[in-house]
């Protein structure tokens, strides 16, 4: 009997061709949709990174990114992707004094 050529994928559930899928996040820029496609990867949620133009044969990337995800993983994604913006938001950088002064005692 032949073996599987990749025993791995045989547990593996197939995907389903008619399951819903929803937007989660849009963006103009490349680089950060596949950031957000990153974080989602993290916290396990499945997402497809497709264009949301539909002239893609002739502009490539025109008309920015849309991250899809399953309609059951939909309200997951979304509180991963707030969670994130807000981490980043409230995110202070340290002030640096760049006057070649010594810092005041206090």
């Amino acid at each position: 009997m032949a073996q599987p050529v990749n025993p791995g994928t045989e547990n593996q559930p197939k995907p389903d061709p008619n399951e819903k899928l929803v937007k989660v996040f849009d963006s103009e820029d490349e680089s950060e949709a596949m950031v957000v496609k990153g974080l989602l990867d993290s916290a396990g949620i499945d997402s497809d990174l497709t264009a949301a133009s539909m002239v893609q044969d002739t502009f490539p990337g025109l008309g920015g990114m849309i991250i899809l995800v399953r309609e059951e993983d939909a309200e997951a994604a979304r509180r991963a992707i707030a969670d994130r913006q807000t981490l980043t938001e409230d995110d202070e950088t340290a002030e640096i004094d760049l006057s070649g002064q010594p810092p005041e005692k206090a």
